[in-house]
């Protein structure tokens, strides 16, 4: 650009900020030479209008440097759409957001590539904003959207992770579940709370963690013979240092998500990292890490992740493709860069050359080291141990040491990461006497008060929750903890079936009724009790015609019994501590003593069944107690435990239902029925709207309807005809007479089950 034209331009351009002034000739002369001269007059104009919009200079400053880029990759458009939604931001309550808006666009625009993107994006802006704005009754003003800043400075991050369709997902989730609650809207898209995190999983493209962990746990479990339990870390957070897999005496700490990679789908990466860190948990032995310097770690341990890869592919041959597939191919020469240090591209081809013997290392020591290792291999097999591996890596790095450049801060990574391998902490260890934690890590959703018995309790599992208004599941939104719950006075129970004992004769003799009476035959068995006359004359006379006889000639008997398998799941809410209206027993002293009947009625029966109570002090503590389990007797221990009943907090039927559905699906059982007492709709205090849990639990019944559970619920509320039926359709009882309840639930149990 010749010096006239620069006069030009800058004599067009108006803003009167020194600073814009300054670097407003650098900046044009970017735009003339990347554009057209259409759009070096839309850039200028732009320019002109946001120093006008009374902001100060900053976003001027921005403009100025971004819109170049931006107009070279989608078009001169995008000059006037963005001024004029500077301009829409700066007269609004979010101008506080404008700087960021400008800020994170080029990482925006990098991402799309058209201008009917890019306004799709504004639209989704548009759309939180008006989700999320107040109006201050009275006053006539509006408040800004509290998440707007901080969402904007996310932005970078979630145009990394999400398209925008999953980001306009991400936006509407946070806006109406934190709607009235600034602070939590705010920690959600500063993307420190773990909603934000669940949901960035959901929306992500790629195979989630939570897709395939059955399949992972059988692998680990049959295959390995390894019951260490998983962790998964997010992959969409922590720019600074990406975190990588790995094995220690707890955890086996995983991806959260997995997308394709050379041709390798997501589910085949997470079975080949279990498998590498598996081969460790078999085979590895630990090195002491303060002997060794950090680079001589680096080649050891490159060695000892190749004996045991090498031993997992001796065991199972079809892992040698997965780990090639996945391992980097670095070729000779990328990292002749004196500027950089080469230790981790002398590190990766050192691994690949132990490997695979069709790669070409090009290079006699690397030649030499192969032949080594596979020598130490084919001697001892199973028997190497890492102390091999320690001598091997030693030497290896003591005649490679380059002194001028390993210790270089500039190092080259281009092709050099090994991404299904952990970080082989389970192989060092530190001598560490006097050290003690820092800090505690604590969970910040876990309330301060909520006790947990170590001895009796479980880890917590988490469920997604419905939300009927965006028809999608919160994921991990409610915790369950589980725990045995604790026992009382058994003789409480034996009085009560004194008490109770006409009605225990009455059942006793529909109990009779419904026990199978009759012994079945099962005809063309191989071997069996009896010879089948009529199937072995027919044999005799296939064989005498030419036939192929049919060997099955005998037949065995079976008992034509029930095979059921039955949960019963008791609300325990407060609210079961008021009084029978006219009564001088509560509602829980009538369920404590109709659980008591209904137990020895199933128990009669010889039906398989389980108990547990279950109540909750909101979503993060969803508390589920075992009374009884399918594996035990119903005995004076289990008694001692319904004596113990006690009610409290809410009712998150969902949660309790799923998680319980979660021991009643694994029962082998021709019938699957899961029966829920309960005195009340489903509640909870953190739940502001009353239909998000009644619709919950009815997508709840939904979803054990499609593993083949049949839910159905007795109620003891007068007024639940106005929910129950949008749970539970027509499979319901409200029993109006609630001290009927000892004789009536007994009663409906052996009608469902007849």
């Amino acid at each position: 650009m010749n010096e006239e034209l620069l006069a030009e331009y800058q004599q067009k351009f108006t803003c009167g900020f020194p600073q814009a002034k300054e670097v407003f000739p650098a900046c044009i002369i970017d735009a003339h030479n990347t554009l057209s001269p259409e759009g070096v007059k839309a850039y200028m104009d732009g320019a002109n209008f946001i120093c006008k919009i009374g902001m100060g200079v900053e976003p001027v400053l921005i403009y100025l440097e971004i819109m170049p880029e931006i107009a070279r990759h989608i078009g001169r458009g995008t000059m006037k759409m963005v001024a004029d939604y500077s301009y829409q931001l700066a007269r609004s309550p979010n101008k506080k957001a404008l700087i960021p808006f400008l800020n994170s666009l080029s990482s925006i625009c990098r991402r799309i590539d058209t201008v009917e993107e890019l306004q799709t994006y504004f639209d989704i802006l548009e759309e939180y904003i008006d989700k999320t704005q107040t109006v201050i009754h009275g006053h006539h003003s509006i408040h800004e959207s509290p998440g707007m800043v901080p969402l904007l400075e996310s932005m970078p991050q979630l145009i990394s992770k999400l398209c925008l369709n999953g980001i306009r997902n991400f936006i509407d989730y946070g806006a109406r579940n934190y709607l009235n609650a600034p602070e939590e809207q705010i920690a959600y898209f500063q993307l420190e709370s773990q909603d934000a995190r669940s949901i960035i999983t959901r929306e992500r493209k790629g195979t989630t963690f939570k897709d395939v962990e059955r399949h992972l746990n059988m692998l680990k479990e049959c295959m390995w013979e390894v019951d260490l339990p998983f962790q998964t870390f997010a992959t969409a957070f922590d720019q600074l240092r990406k975190p990588v897999p790995y094995l220690d005496d707890h955890i086996i700490a995983v991806p959260d998500v997995y997308t394709e990679d050379n041709g390798v789908s997501g589910l085949d990466r997470y079975r080949a990292t279990l498998a590498h860190m598996m081969a460790h948990k078999t085979w590895s032995g630990q090195l002491m890490a303060d002997n060794y310097a950090p680079h001589m770690q680096l080649f050891v341990s490159i060695f000892e992740d190749c004996r045991v890869e090498y031993l997992a592919i001796q065991r199972y041959p079809g892992l040698k493709k997965l780990f090639l597939d996945l391992h980097p191919y670095p070729e000779k020469g990328a990292c002749d860069d004196s500027k950089q240090s080469c230790l981790r591209y002398r590190a990766t081809r050192l691994s690949r050359a132990l490997l695979d013997e069709n790669f070409d290392p090009e290079n006699p020591l690397l030649e030499d080291f192969r032949q080594r290792f596979h020598a130490v291999m084919q001697e001892k097999g199973e028997n190497s141990t890492s102390a091999d591996m320690l001598e091997l890596g030693i030497d290896f790095y003591v005649k490679t040491r380059k002194q001028s450049s390993d210790s270089l801060p500039d190092i080259f990574f281009d092709n050099t990461e090994v991404s299904y391998r952990d970080d082989n902490r389970c192989i060092w260890f530190y001598y560490e006497e006097y050290d003690e934690p820092d800090e505690i890590d604590t969970n910040e959703y876990e309330p301060e008060d909520r006790v947990v018995d170590d001895g009796n309790s479980l880890p917590p599992r988490h469920y997604d929750e419905w939300d009927y208004l965006s028809e999608s599941y919160r994921p991990d939104w409610a915790t369950v903890y589980e725990r045995l719950h604790p026992s009382g006075n058994v003789a409480k129970i034996d009085s009560l079936m004194d008490k109770h004992d006409g009605l225990a004769k009455r059942l006793k003799k529909m109990i009779e009724m419904l026990k199978p009476q009759n012994k079945k035959r099962i005809r063309f068995q191989e071997e069996g009790e009896e010879l089948d006359l009529d199937v072995a004359l027919r044999s005799i006379i296939d064989f005498k015609s030419g036939q192929a006889p049919d060997p099955r000639i005998n037949y065995s008997h079976t008992t034509d019994s029930r095979n059921i398998a039955v949960m019963l799941l008791v609300d325990t809410s407060q609210s079961l501590n008021e009084r029978v209206e006219g009564g001088s027993q509560t509602l829980l002293e009538l369920s404590q003593e109709a659980l008591a009947i209904m137990s020895w009625t199933v128990d009669k029966l010889g039906d398989k069944f389980a108990i547990a109570g279950f109540s909750s002090d909101t979503r993060h503590d969803v508390r589920y107690q075992h009374i009884k389990g399918y594996s035990e007797r119903y005995t004076d221990e289990v008694k001692a435990r319904i004596a113990a009943m006690e009610a409290s907090y809410s009712t998150r039927m969902g949660a309790a239902m799923r998680h319980a559905a979660h021991y009643l699906e694994a029962q082998e059982a021709e019938k699957k029925l899961m029966l829920i007492l309960t005195d009340g709709e489903p509640a909870d205090i953190d739940a502001k709207d009353p239909k998000m849990l009644i619709h919950d639990t009815h997508k709840a019944v939904e979803e054990l309807k499609g593993k083949g559970i049949y839910s159905y619920c007795i109620t003891l509320d007068p007024n639940a005809d106005e929910y129950v039926e949008t749970i539970f359709d027509s499979h319901y009882t409200v029993i109006d007479d609630v001290e009927k309840l000892p004789e009536q639930l007994p009663q409906v149990f052996m009608k469902l089950t007849h």
